[in-house]
């Protein structure tokens, strides 16, 4: 009987191999990358998603970490370059998440989200047209969002007072 390794290594052609390794390898190093050049929060923020026609896509949580990446825009690309020249990345892009990034929070985060799942979550009344329940699912994860971003931070700021 044959491993499922030597089954897929005979289904899948070894170029389509060496890309995944190489895609793989490249999306390990992003927090090393980041660390490099003086951005590691940033790997908690962002992630890379896709590399399409030589292209790297890097998704983040909140455009202010987009602009954060752009400043080090030349020096990432010159990096992704050195590392993966197998690849012919030849620029690298940003997108604002439409969902959380997945990512194993933080010790800090951690404790910030246990913060915002204790507190009551305030209650809203609107009589407008543009009421929650008109609202587009995304815009609502998004208002959601900030308002225990909001309830989050009030709560910091009366356990330092």
């Amino acid at each position: 009987m044959k491993k499922a390794g030597e089954l897929l290594s005979q289904i899948i052609d070894g170029k389509i191999l060496s890309a995944v390794e190489g895609h793989s390898r490249l999306c390990a190093c992003w927090r090393t990358i980041t660390a490099k050049h003086r951005i590691a929060a940033a790997a908690d923020h962002a992630r890379i998603v896709h590399l399409d026609r030589h292209i790297l896509l890097i998704e983040t949580d909140h455009p202010g970490w987009i602009q954060i990446l752009q400043t080090k825009q030349r020096e990432l690309l010159h990096e992704f370059q050195r590392g993966f020249p197998d690849l012919l990345i030849n620029g690298v892009s940003f997108r604002l998440s439409r969902k959380p990034l997945t990512d194993i929070p933080s010790a800090d985060e951690s404790e910030e989200q246990g913060l915002a799942e204790s507190a009551e979550e305030p209650k809203i009344e609107t009589t407008t047209p543009y009421a929650a329940e008109k609202m587009d699912g995304d815009l609502r994860e998004t208002f959601k969002r900030l308002e225990q971003h909001i309830i989050l931070r009030n709560n910091m700021s009366k356990k330092r007072t």
